[in-house]
């Protein structure tokens, strides 16, 4: 038991203080660092959380449509390449991944927004 304390006390350190609370189907704008050459630029991600996992190893799945080509991305939560997540959007949804959202397009792939 010892051991899994100070386990916590080092992923609290390095956890990110600024991650906001979201889950599936949630649209979030996550500002990823991108280094290229000696050089280093933000880049944002914007999509639909479609998949979200939690534990030690937190990652979640984002899916946006870019140019008629859908483009899935996971993102580790404690990752040093996320400089920021923002919550663009809440809709609800009744399951916790939203898998079947890769089958849809157009409108049909909407989901409704929080009232």
């Amino acid at each position: 038991m010892p051991n899994s304390a100070i386990i916590e006390k080092l992923l609290a350190k390095t956890q990110h203080a600024d991650v906001p609370t979201f889950g599936a189907g949630d649209t979030v704008r996550v500002h990823v660092r991108i280094k290229e050459g000696d050089k280093e630029r933000l880049q944002m991600f914007e999509g639909v959380v479609i998949s979200r996992s939690n534990g030690p190893q937190a990652s979640f799945t984002v899916r946006k449509v870019s140019f008629g080509q859908g483009v899935e991305r996971i993102f580790p939560l404690r990752s040093k390449v996320i400089d920021k997540i923002d919550v663009v959007r809440s809709s609800r949804v009744r399951r916790a991944k939203l898998y079947y959202l890769r089958a849809l397009k157009g409108k049909a792939a909407r989901l409704r927004d929080v009232e």
